[in-house]
């Protein structure tokens, strides 16, 4: 099954207030399968953090600002998951939501402040990992999880200076060129 691309639109980034969960939505998105970010606003930190990252660790991801999320929305031309607590319980459509992905690429909305109505309306699917507050940085990464069925953990990155080891205990960071 061939798949699209996965973006993740961030709406209503706060300045000041929205920076550290703005870059974790950035970096969830793109550790767990995405192929670019949508930073709504004045996100600049944020999104140089999250390039930091991606030149660092690897790719491909792609981070963008934009002023217009709502349209970005409204003119996706996609498949649109709005991530919110109130939607259908991911369990009950994300099997529906991974077939449209083999035909068209996705547009997951995560939202920070109050999302407006017209995100709701817009929206193919309005999805709750659950139906309980909680925060979009856990509701982005388990249902990126569930779109790609686990295989973005097995995902390669390419144009990396460094890598993780893993190891059972212990923390461990190699140039790309080690043996290690």
């Amino acid at each position: 099954m061939d798949e699209h691309e996965v973006w993740v639109l961030r709406l209503g980034h706060r300045p000041g207030r929205d920076n550290r969960m703005t870059t974790h939505v950035g970096l969830t998105a793109r550790a767990l399968g995405a192929d670019r970010v949508l930073l709504a606003g004045d996100a600049t930190k944020s999104r140089d953090t999250i390039e930091d990252i991606t030149d660092r660790f690897g790719g491909p991801f792609t981070v963008e600002q934009t002023d217009e999320p709502n349209r970005v929305v409204r003119e996706f031309p996609g498949t649109v998951v709005h991530l919110t607590m109130y939607g259908l319980p991911v369990q009950d459509v994300e099997a529906e939501i991974r077939e449209a992905h083999a035909d068209e690429a996705v547009l997951v909305v995560v939202g920070a402040e109050k999302v407006t109505f017209d995100v709701y309306e817009a929206a193919d699917y309005n999805v709750g990992v659950t139906n309980q507050p909680h925060s979009e940085v856990a509701g982005l990464a388990v249902f990126l999880d569930r779109l790609f069925d686990g295989r973005e953990l097995d995902r390669e990155w390419t144009d990396a200076d460094r890598r993780v080891v893993p190891m059972a205990t212990g923390k461990k960071v190699v140039p790309t060129d080690s043996e290690e």
